[in-house]
């Protein structure tokens, strides 16, 4: 059964687990999503945005056209704030950074974002060091531009990808720094918006992944 965080008659907030695709995928429709599983339990439910199926966290879903409309406007607007979770490797040097690296989306044969200084897009993530290990490094993240894979991508270029991230760089760890999860160590932790009918400021907040707190 999928949490839910909130819920009116406009919008419907959710944690997705990891492993679970948003929406349905365009050439395995047998695979399981989020929004599927939703829509048995609503008569309907729109698409405003969505996460890796690797990723964990807090989606939001409109449940009427005019909700949709106006959420995908502030999405589009960048006018909310999203914060994600992280666990990287190794130790980030400094207590926060900013990230304003150029990025292309699809950019290579593996069909990854990449970063590139002549025909990137421009793109900023802010991080911010929460907790530190020998081998770790708890990070919050807060991407200013919402572009595919954008922190994963901009994480990789700093040499400090996300822990399990094999797509993006991450490299088996040695015996004494094992890390038991097997999953992305990524998490949608905090999203701010105006919602769609009251224009209220509304924040939801995700519970943190037990696998996240063996550093405490």
């Amino acid at each position: 059964m999928i949490p839910v965080l909130y819920q009116d008659e406009h919008i419907l907030v959710v944690n997705k687990p990891p492993g679970l695709l948003t929406i349905p995928d365009g050439y395995h429709r047998e695979l399981p999503d989020l929004k599927d599983l939703l829509t048995s339990g609503f008569k309907r439910v729109w698409t405003v945005h969505r996460l890796d199926k690797c990723t964990s966290g807090i989606v939001i879903f409109a449940l009427t056209p005019l909700a949709h409309r106006n959420l995908c406007i502030q999405f589009e607007k960048r006018s909310l704030h999203k914060t994600y979770l992280a666990l990287i490797q190794g130790v980030l040097p400094k207590d926060t950074l900013i990230i304003d690296t150029p990025l292309k989306i699809n950019g290579d044969r593996r069909h990854r974002t990449v970063p590139n200084l002549l025909s990137g897009k421009p793109a900023l993530t802010e991080i911010v060091k929460q907790k530190t290990s020998p081998c770790f490094t708890l990070i919050t993240a807060e991407p200013k531009t919402g572009y595919l894979h954008q922190i994963r991508a901009h994480l990789s270029y700093i040499g400090h990808p996300i822990v399990n991230d094999f797509l993006y760089g991450f490299k088996s760890l040695p015996d004494q720094c094992d890390f038991p999860a097997a999953r992305l160590m990524l998490h949608a932790l905090s999203i701010s918006l105006k919602h769609p009918f009251s224009e209220a400021e509304m924040v939801f907040e995700s519970p943190i992944p037990e696998e996240f707190s063996f550093l405490d």
